[in-house]
């Protein structure tokens, strides 16, 4: 047999004193064992075995590394369990209802009055066509009048309102190129495109009356009567459209009171619609001819006061800016005078005195409803509070719902 060679002999002493050293030197107290203590071990195992090669001190090494992580990873179990089981539950901090430097969360509105006049004047235009075919279908001639020339005021009031919101006529121009029914400013666009000049043949075939009997005018009065009739019919029927697509157009936005309040906002302007045309037939007809006008305040008076009930109520929190400040000063006005508006309108049927007292109270309920209802919204806009408290309400609906655990457990250990 070959005697080994010097190589080998050093590589055998240097091992043999690495292993004296290791069994010399005293043990360190921490559980966790030392590099110096473990190589120790490891080379008195492999004089032991009488191992000389380097792989089998690698394959050593691998496994204490390898039980040294199981040994913290449970160590480390443990101690999440003791905490989840004895330590102190940790919370999140209610949230404050500010913003970052004082600005609401949501951007308001850059809507001004001529929106809430715009408002009006659109329901005034539709309720005053709906007159106006009543009277024409039952023979009213002092009611046909007043509700077409009121619709055509109304409705060019409307879109002077509307151009100066827009900032340029052209922009109206340039929304009749598309035509998207999922969006209310589109079809509100179109509705007013229809609604408009109907509306303005209605009114001008009042003039035929006036005008000569003979020759071309002659020709034109005796013809501008039954276009009168298509045009104010057409008319009447894109009215409920035209009365109720700004409460559609308000409730799209993300302004919380509107927004939540989607079922009620065109139920009130259908109804506000119909007390203001109500109280221009009651202004301008005699008694003897204001039947019409009589049933359409006391259906408009229904329709307003219920849904302005709702929002008042149903909303929850944010039911308060339509109590509250001037919104509910606005509103709780605007029911006062509906309310005696259609008393008068009932009570006082032979007196036009009384039937004028109550048209103009009519139409006083309609601004304050429209201006009411526009504050509202603008006021939930700028107060945070509208903004987080049902939005984390409505998480936590969810949540129960999906029976989900909650933010503030302590999620379990993997």
């Amino acid at each position: 047999m070959t005697p080994p060679g010097p190589v080998g002999d050093r590589f055998r002493r240097f091992r043999e004193r690495l292993a004296a050293e290791g069994d010399d030197r005293p043990q360190v107290s921490d559980d966790r064992p030392s590099a110096t203590s473990g190589a120790a071990a490891t080379s008195g195992e492999e004089v032991a075995s009488g191992g000389d090669h380097p792989s089998d001190r690698g394959t050593a090494d691998s496994n204490r590394r390898g039980d040294l992580t199981a040994r913290r990873s449970t160590e480390a179990g443990g101690r999440r369990r003791r905490r989840r089981g004895g330590g102190e539950e940790l919370r999140v901090p209610e949230a404050e209802f500010t913003s970052y430097y004082g600005r609401p969360i949501l951007k308001g509105p850059v809507w001004k009055w001529d929106i809430a006049a715009y408002l009006f004047t659109g329901g005034l235009a539709a309720g005053s066509s709906l007159l106006a075919a009543g009277g024409q279908l039952t023979g009213r001639p002092a009611l046909r009048r007043a509700g077409r020339v009121t619709a055509l005021a109304a409705v060019s009031a409307s879109a002077v309102f509307l151009v100066k919101d827009l900032g340029r006529p052209a922009r109206f121009h340039h929304m009749l190129r598309v035509a998207k029914p999922t969006s209310p400013m589109s079809m509100g666009t179109w509705i007013l495109t229809a609604y408009g000049p109907a509306a303005g043949v209605a009114a001008i075939a009042e003039a035929a009356g006036v005008l000569p009997r003979h020759g071309l005018l002659g020709l034109a009065g005796r013809a501008l009567p039954p276009i009168g009739h298509v045009a104010g019919l057409l008319a009447a029927g894109t009215a409920p459209a035209l009365a109720t697509y700004t409460g559609v157009l308000l409730a799209d936005t993300a302004v919380p009171s509107w927004h939540e309040a989607y079922p009620e906002l065109p139920v009130i302007f259908a109804g506000s619609a119909l007390a203001s045309g109500a109280g221009v037939g009651l202004l301008a007809a005699p008694p003897a001819q204001a039947g019409p006008a009589r049933r359409m305040a006391v259906a408009g008076a229904a329709l307003e006061l219920y849904g302005a009930h709702r929002v008042e109520t149903r909303l929850g929190l944010l039911s308060e800016p339509y109590r509250l400040g001037r919104p509910g000063r606005l509103l709780r006005a605007g029911r006062l005078l509906t309310a005696g508006g259609v008393a008068g309108a009932l009570l006082g049927r032979r007196s036009r005195v009384v039937g004028a007292l109550s048209g103009t109270a009519l139409l006083a309920a309609s601004v304050l409803t429209r201006f009411g209802i526009f504050y509202g919204g603008v006021a939930s806009a700028r107060d945070p509070r509208y903004t987080v408290v049902p939005q984390r309400e409505r998480v936590e609906a969810r949540r129960t719902g999906m029976d989900l655990p909650s933010d503030r457990a302590v999620p379990p250990t993997v």
